[in-house]
């Protein structure tokens, strides 16, 4: 089974290991990730976050110094949702790109509004390294 994605996508006017750097760094998360963001900590090598559904796990792929900024989120029922999101070179700076699925059960009016806050967390991150640079 496949599922309907879309591509969200940023360019940020910095260097694409800095962005891979920042933005693959969990601690970073409640700087520029809302969705992601609620009282993120480090609890024996595991990132949790807090959800109104109970804690959740936020796992990185190994990949982040290659621009793989792919994660997993662990749900409490143990339900896993993989997102893609790679950091690609554009021109002298970077282009950030998110694929967003749709998976079973989501109306289009709840794709909408999580693409929507996406979108605004990628602008987060592109002000906060642009600011920096």
């Amino acid at each position: 089974m496949t599922f309907e994605a879309q591509h969200i996508s940023q360019a940020i006017d910095a260097d694409p290991a800095i962005v891979a750097a920042f933005g693959g760094d969990p601690a970073n998360l409640p700087r520029w990730a809302a969705g992601l963001s609620a009282g993120i900590r480090n609890e024996d090598g595991r990132w949790v976050t807090d959800s109104p559904m109970g804690a959740v796990e936020v796992r990185f792929t190994d990949a982040v110094g290659l621009g793989i900024l792919d994660h997993d989120v662990i749900f409490p029922d143990g339900t896993s949702v993989h997102n893609p999101l790679r950091v690609l070179r554009n021109g002298d700076g970077s282009e950030v790109v998110f694929t967003l699925y749709r998976l079973p059960g989501v109306t289009g009016e709840e794709l909408d509004e999580d693409a929507a806050s996406i979108a605004e967390d990628l602008w987060r991150l592109k002000e906060l390294l642009e600011a920096a640079t």
